[in-house]
């Protein structure tokens, strides 16, 4: 047989391509070495020259060298760097982190107000059923000593700590009581001493019927236990005769992954994909599946959604919109599609590091901010539009990455003026509100209550100290700066001074001018006085013209 023939020649060829191919693993291999290698040495060469610089300052520096705080400064400094949710965690900021992951602490349940740090602190709002509330205490009271020491000079913040500490402990307040009670008059100083417990934020906020038909559950963060709570809500509403869900999810920033996945578990049936996290490292690619059996799988669910719905929230929102499960309404979700895991760090600190991306189940990824590309100067921009890819749902409607959620019915929420910001920002609704229970009785039901004194509001108001101006006030102010700045303001002085007079207005006929915006914070920041906070929601329910026009929507069909 001669090498010309078609089976010698195949032959050749194959141990020709075996070569090219044993060559290229080869080149591979020594190119992935080398790129551990350099990996390697950045990383060596970088910690020397760290501990050389530190070195050299502890040693030459001109003043004495705060190393702990430059230290922390430099780690911050690096880890922002990144992106804004990898951050260290070190020991004596645990509790806090603790907190901010579980919504919950260890103290008396109440919030405080402290105007002024050489006056005493006032009970602002005491939770429904907490230790403060079982002592007796109440919005209004003042406390003048925590555990014998005075609360003059001392901060709100400071106070706070002083209250805050192990469940069964006690805390001891010397008090002067608002009002009338069995063992005391009001104005009389007396002594309480509270236990204190495992205080549990609430991160499901509100459960109840809007209407005959349409169950409302509130819910603002993903705590662990959330996904259960969620179960109890949907049996109780049921019970009411609820034949439409709404779950509210605007402002509720996020929380645990497997939470999310165990509330869309409620609705979708078992064994389907909610979400898949990739991370950089081969093989961390995670699917996560529903695992129990639902709870229905007909009733229509409308999921409420806005700019600061994120995280999980896009999680529970992604996946039933991805699964044509629930109609979304609202405006487009923050865009928050990357995920932390905690790390943990020599002497008793954390890392919490972004590890991974989630996608959707129709494989979309809602992250709106890449911060891997980053300017010049080093700031990060949001994804184009035009930059996005199309996906499909399950029955074949579009859907788009790289920008949040983007609801099925755009219904947008109320923009506030910005004296109405500065009232609530300042504090001014929260001190009228504390003033208004001082000097008045409680109504039997908050259903009953409606806030009619706005005279006495302005009065109030128009003494205090803050920005009452107006948006376009506030721009005028800003462009006349501009203006003299670029050698302007003399040259068009009679049309400034026009525009002026025509966008001047003082603080009482503003007050007057916003009364119907105005009136629904004061009337929810008294109910929560009177009634706790579910009656504070009852009070923002009233008047939610989002809330009721989304109800008005048709759920999407296919």
């Amino acid at each position: 047989m001669s090498h010309g023939t078609p089976f010698v020649r195949t032959r050749l060829r194959n141990m020709k391509r075996k070569r090219y191919i044993l060559a290229a693993l080869a080149a591979l291999i020594v190119a992935t070495s080398a790129s551990a290698q350099s990996k390697s040495f950045s990383l060596g060469k970088w910690v020397e020259l760290h501990n050389a610089i530190l070195k050299e300052l502890n040693r030459s520096y001109v003043d004495s060298l705060e190393v702990g705080r430059i230290e922390r400064e430099g780690v911050d400094a690096m880890l922002e760097a990144l992106d804004p949710y990898t951050v260290y965690v070190p020991e004596e900021e645990q509790e806090d982190f603790r907190m901010m992951l579980s919504n919950t602490y260890g103290g008396i349940g109440a919030v405080i107000y402290k105007s002024d740090v050489n006056g005493n602190v006032l009970i602002n709002e005491p939770y429904a059923g907490s230790p403060a509330a079982k002592a007796g205490l109440v919005c209004g009271d003042e406390i003048e000593a925590i555990d014998g020491e005075t609360t003059h000079g001392l901060t709100s913040s400071e106070c706070s700590d002083k209250m805050r500490g192990k469940p069964g402990t006690q805390v001891h307040f010397r008090v002067k009581k608002l009002r009338d009670g069995s063992a005391w008059k009001a104005g009389e100083t007396i002594d309480v001493t509270v236990t204190r417990e495992r205080i549990a934020l609430p991160s499901i906020e509100y459960v109840g019927m809007l209407n005959e038909s349409d169950g409302y559950i509130l819910m603002s963060k993903f705590t662990d236990g959330v996904g259960q709570g969620i179960r109890d809500g949907y049996h109780t509403l049921k019970k009411q005769g609820m034949k439409r869900l709404v779950l509210d999810l605007r402002s509720n920033g996020g929380g645990l992954m497997n939470e999310a996945v165990n509330i869309v578990s409620l609705f979708v049936p078992k064994g389907s994909v909610v979400v898949t996290s990739k991370g950089r490292a081969a093989g961390s690619e995670q699917v996560y599946k529903t695992m129990t059996d639902p709870v229905d799988l007909e009733i229509p669910i409308v999921v409420l959604v806005d700019s600061g719905s994120a995280s999980a929230s896009e999680i529970v929102s992604g996946a039933l919109q991805d699964l044509d499960r629930a109609t979304i309404i609202g405006t487009r979700t923050y865009g928050k599609g990357l995920v932390q895991s905690i790390r943990p760090l020599p002497y008793d600190g954390q890392l919490k590091v972004t590890t991974a991306k989630y996608y959707t189940p129709s494989g979309r990824c809602v992250q709106a901010i890449d911060y891997s590309h980053r300017n010049e100067d080093g700031s990060v921009g949001h994804i184009p539009d035009s930059l996005t890819h199309e996906f499909k749902t399950a029955h074949g409607r579009t859907v788009r990455d790289g920008g949040g959620i983007t609801p099925d019915h755009v219904v947008k929420g109320h923009k506030y003026s910005r004296l109405t910001y500065s009232l609530v920002l300042n504090g001014i609704v929260d001190q009228y509100a504390m003033k208004y229970v001082c000097e008045h009785e409680p109504l039997p039901r908050v259903e009953d209550f409606h806030f009619a004194e706005y005279d006495d509001f302005v009065a109030f108001a128009k003494d205090k100290e803050f920005d009452y101006r107006s948006s376009a006030r506030a721009l005028f102010d800003e462009m006349k700066k501009t203006l003299a700045e670029d050698g302007l303001a003399e040259a068009m002085a009679p049309e400034i001074a026009a525009l002026e007079k025509s966008l001047d207005m003082d603080k009482e006929t503003f007050l007057r001018l916003q009364k119907d915006e105005i009136v629904p914070f004061i009337e929810e920041e008294i109910a929560v006085r009177y009634w706790f906070q579910q009656a504070g929601i009852k009070v923002r329910i009233r008047y939610d013209e989002q809330l009721k026009e989304a109800l008005t929507k048709p759920a999407i069909s296919w």
